[in-house]
């Protein structure tokens, strides 16, 4: 799964360690986020979804969905 958090972590000018103090995670599971070494929890993609105020979709892309 692809995903736009560290572009959108950027755009607020917010360190992986204050992203992390936000979602209540460690700093390493931002990174690994970031780096699609990981695919966060359900509960957690929601919950990042709410902490940049966007849908999930717009956070999340699944790799497998093909967009015309």
């Amino acid at each position: 799964m692809r995903n736009r958090l560290k572009v959108l972590r950027a755009e607020r000018d917010w360190t992986q360690a204050e992203l992390a103090d936000r979602l209540k995670v460690s700093r390493q599971t931002v990174n690994a986020i970031e780096k699609g070494k990981y695919d966060p929890s359900l509960s957690l993609a929601f919950k990042i979804s709410r902490v940049f105020n966007m849908p999930i979709e717009k956070v999340f892309v699944d790799e497998e969905t093909t967009i015309p």
